[in-house]
């Protein structure tokens, strides 16, 4: 299949059109937190010019002195609270790069300021704080945006596309998500995102919630934004003298009509790894990394050479779903999909406690 054609499948199947294929506006936005280390990459996005920071606010005055230093951000960038910021700066979006459970205080600033909101997955905590910012989104009509890190594997966008458009390998019969690596601590995470990614309150777990919430986007998605019929899950504390407080290693099983979900999502693994199996009833798909992706049809393993998709980042896509290019519907990043995903992680949860099927 040539390199274009395919291209034009990849974005028809994520939602994207040819037409959008074009230069993208450099949005303007203001950033909520910086306590999330993914907030270095919207950094790096501003030191190479692809987006313009209005406004940061981070009420840790010593993570500021940090960030100032290393990317040269002047002073007058800061605010004090979101809600001066708001009312100081005319905004595209506010990115949100602090605790999960921040998220909701985020969506109440900025909603009814009509000023839409992408935070860094997973969409919220608890189901109640969900559907609290569903409520705003669609009264104020924002976009409510949720960025994976897997929404812009090559690998991942191109299984979409072989299962759904060219129907390689039959209907979906199992998939299986792997995700996770030693331990936030173990790899060097900052000690202001470790202090709320290990608090089951401001995080709404450990493992389970940081990593299980990829797997879940991912099965959503490649199930039409079909919830599953039920949900079991096993966790466990392996390592209770680093991460007291909460798991550190999650199995989860979701259940479709005709298909089964299993999403391991670890602290505890010798490496870091991402990747995504799909078995379908005549054939097998497993995305080892963002670029590397294997099919087999009855015989050997064959190498699937990946495209570059239409969207590598979320910047871009954000910018054609303000501008009304493309809508987020039921892709990855859309408000029904992370809806969904939050139910899975909080039925994950209770089945863990509880020791039983979670039926949604």
């Amino acid at each position: 299949m040539k390199t274009s054609i395919f291209c034009l499948i990849v974005c028809a199947c994520l939602g994207f059109r040819s037409s959008d294929l074009k230069a993208q506006k450099i949005l303007r936005v203001g950033v909520a937190g910086l306590s999330h280390d993914h907030a270095h990459a919207v950094m790096n996005q501003y030191t190479n010019g692809k987006v313009v920071i209005a406004g940061i606010v981070e009420p840790d005055t010593a993570l500021v002195s940090r960030y100032k230093k290393r990317y040269r951000l002047h002073d007058s960038l800061f605010y004090p609270s979101l809600a001066e910021l708001l009312s100081k700066q005319k905004l595209d979006a506010v990115l949100a790069y602090n605790a999960i459970s921040e998220h909701l205080a985020v969506v109440e600033a900025c909603a009814p300021k009509g000023v839409s909101v992408m935070v860094e997955k997973p969409l919220a905590t608890t189901v109640a704080d969900a559907t609290k910012m569903a409520v705003l989104a669609r009264k104020y009509k924002i976009h409510l945006l949720t960025n994976f890190e897997t929404t812009w594997y090559a690998s991942n966008q191109q299984i979409y596309s072989m299962v759904h458009t060219d129907k390689l390998i039959g209907p979906v019969r199992k998939m299986v998500v792997h995700d996770g690596h030693e331990g936030p601590k173990e790899i060097g995470c900052s000690k202001e995102f470790l202090s709320w990614l290990t608090d089951p309150i401001k995080n709404g777990g450990g493992a389970l919630t940081d990593f299980g919430c990829y797997g879940a986007n991912l099965m959503t998605w490649l199930m039409d934004g079909k919830a599953p019929l039920s949900v079991m899950a096993v966790t466990r504390q392996i390592k209770p003298d680093i991460y007291p407080n909460v798991d550190d290693d999650a199995t989860i099983v979701l259940e479709y009509p005709e298909a089964t979900g299993i999403i391991e999502a670890s602290w505890n693994w010798p490496y870091g790894i991402k990747d995504w199996e799909v078995f379908g009833k005549s054939g097998y798909l497993h995305a080892l990394n963002g670029n590397y992706l294997q099919q087999r049809m009855k015989k050997g393993y064959e190498d699937v050479p990946t495209v570059a998709p239409r969207y590598t980042d979320n910047l871009v896509y954000l910018a054609d779903v303000l501008s009304g290019h493309i809508q987020a519907t039921n892709d990855l990043s859309s408000l029904e999909n992370n809806l969904i995903v939050v139910r899975i992680l909080e039925a994950a949860k209770k089945s863990a406690k509880e020791g039983r099927k979670i039926v949604f």
